[in-house]
C-alpha cells in the first residue's frame, strides 16, 4: 500500500524535482538562469544569446552565435499550411488562436513522443517552436484588426522581428533594446504553474507540442499569466497624481487587489521589476512618471494598512508601460510574454525528457464511503 504524504495545498513549497535551468531566491529578491543573474543577463546579453544558454548550458563563443542564428532564423517562416490555417482563427484572441495553431503545426511538422526520440530530434523540436511562435502570434494579431500579416526578415534580431512583425514598421534601437530586455527577463521563473504543466505533460512521454500547447493554456489562467494591461488600465483610471490616494486606499480598504503589486514567491522588490523602472525612465515620458508616483504612494499606502506584506511592485507594472510606449498593442501583452516563456518552457521539457519518471500524485478522497451498494431504480 503507497503511503500518503501530507502536503500543503497547491504544493506550495514542496520541492518535486531537481534542475539545472534555474530558481527563484524570493527572500533576497533574486532570481537566475543556469550560473547567472538572469537581470545581469538582461542588461548585457541578446535574446539569442540567452536562449542558447537555456538549451546548452553555457553562453555562446562568437561562432556558436553565428550557428545558432543561421540555425533558428529559416525556422521563423509559417508553412503554406499553416499559413492557410491562421485566417480561420482569426477570430480568437491571439493567445487562444496560438494553442490551435501550434497544435495544428506539430502534427504538420509529424512531432513524435519525446519518448520516442533522441536528444538531437527534441531539440530541434522545440527550437522550430520557439523561433515560430512569434510569427504565429503577430500574424493572428495582424489578421484580427484586418492587415495582413508580416513575413519574418532574416536581417533582424529576435526582438527587432517581434516588433517588425507586429506593427509593419522597422522598430528603432531604443524599442529594440527595450523588448528584448523585457523578453530576456521573462524567459522563465522557477517551477511555475506552466513551467509545472509543460513538464507533468513531458513525463508521460507526449511530443513537444502536447507540452508547449499545455504550457499555454496554464499561462491563458488569470491568476497565473496575469495581466500588465489590467495594471495600465489601473493607471489610467486613476487618471491624475491628486486622484492616487483616494484611489488606492477604496481599494485596498474595499478588499480589492490592486494590479502589478504583491507576487507570490518574492517578499522584497521584484529584480523584474526593478530592471524594467529603469528601462521605462530610459524610454521617457509622462507615463512612466506617473507610474513612479503610484507606484511611490501606492507602497507605502499598503505598508501602513497592510503592515507586514511587505508589498511591492510586481513583473507586470512596468511591463505594462514599456510594451505601452514601445508601441505593442494592449491585448498582446500576455501573448508577448508567451513568446519569451516558451523558451523557458522548451528547456524544461528537454530536462524533463531525460528523466522518464512519469509524475503521478494522488488526492485525498472526500467523498460519500465506498463502496455501497448499487440501488437501481425500477
Amino acid at each position: 500500500m503507497t503511503t500518503l504524504v501530507e502536503v500543503p495545498r497547491g504544493l506550495a513549497g514542496v520541492v518535486v524535482t531537481d534542475t539545472e535551468i534555474g530558481d527563484v531566491r524570493g527572500e533576497e529578491g533574486f532570481y537566475h538562469y543556469r550560473q547567472y543573474s538572469a537581470v545581469d543577463l538582461a542588461q548585457q546579453c541578446s535574446f539569442e544569446d540567452v536562449w542558447y544558454l537555456m538549451f546548452n548550458g553555457h553562453l555562446p563563443s562568437p561562432e556558436q552565435r553565428r550557428a545558432f542564428k543561421e540555425q533558428v532564423t529559416p525556422l521563423r517562416r509559417l508553412s503554406p499550411q499553416l499559413a492557410a490555417l491562421l485566417p480561420s482563427l482569426a477570430n480568437a484572441k491571439p493567445l487562444d488562436g496560438l494553442r490551435t495553431a501550434l497544435s495544428f503545426a506539430a502534427a504538420d511538422r509529424g512531432m513524435r513522443p519525446l519518448l520516442d526520440t533522441d536528444e538531437e530530434e527534441r531539440t530541434s523540436d522545440v527550437l522550430f517552436v520557439c523561433a515560430l511562435v512569434p510569427t504565429i502570434l503577430t500574424a493572428l494579431y495582424r489578421l484580427r484588426a484586418g492587415d495582413e500579416p508580416v513575413a519574418p526578415r532574416d536581417d533582424l534580431s529576435h526582438a527587432a522581428n517581434y516588433l517588425y512583425m507586429l506593427t509593419g514598421e522597422e522598430p528603432s534601437i531604443e524599442h529594440t533594446a527595450a523588448i528584448e530586455k523585457y523578453l530576456i527577463s521573462t524567459i522563465d521563473h522557477g517551477f511555475n504553474n506552466s513551467t509545472f504543466t509543460a513538464r507533468v505533460i513531458a513525463s508521460t512521454g507526449a511530443d513537444v507540442g502536447a507540452c508547449l500547447v499545455g504550457a499555454i493554456g496554464a499561462l491563458s489562467g488569470p491568476l497565473h499569466g496575469g495581466a500588465p494591461s489590467r495594471a495600465l488600465a489601473a493607471l489610467e483610471e486613476i487618471g491624475t497624481p491628486d486622484n492616487i490616494d483616494g484611489w488606492v486606499r477604496s481599494r485596498v480598504e474595499g478588499g480589492e487587489r490592486i494590479m502589478g503589486f504583491g507576487h507570490a514567491v518574492y517578499r522584497t522588490d521584484d529584480p523584474r521589476s526593478l530592471m524594467l523602472r529603469d528601462v521605462a525612465t530610459s524610454l521617457g515620458g509622462d507615463l512612466v512618471e506617473f507610474a513612479k508616483q503610484v507606484e511611490h504612494k501606492v507602497v507605502d499606502i499598503l505598508a501602513e494598512l497592510k503592515p507586514g506584506r511587505k508589498l511591492y511592485t510586481n513583473v507586470e507594472f512596468y511591463a505594462g508601460v514599456v510594451m505601452e510606449q514601445c508601441g505593442v498593442p494592449r491585448d498582446m501583452f500576455t501573448p508577448t510574454f508567451s513568446a519569451s516563456r516558451m523558451v523557458g518552457w522548451s528547456a524544461n521539457v528537454l530536462e524533463q525528457a531525460r528523466d522518464s519518471k512519469i509524475i503521478r500524485p494522488r488526492a485525498r478522497y472526500t467523498g460519500p464511503e465506498a463502496p455501497q451498494p448499487v440501488v437501481v431504480s425500477d
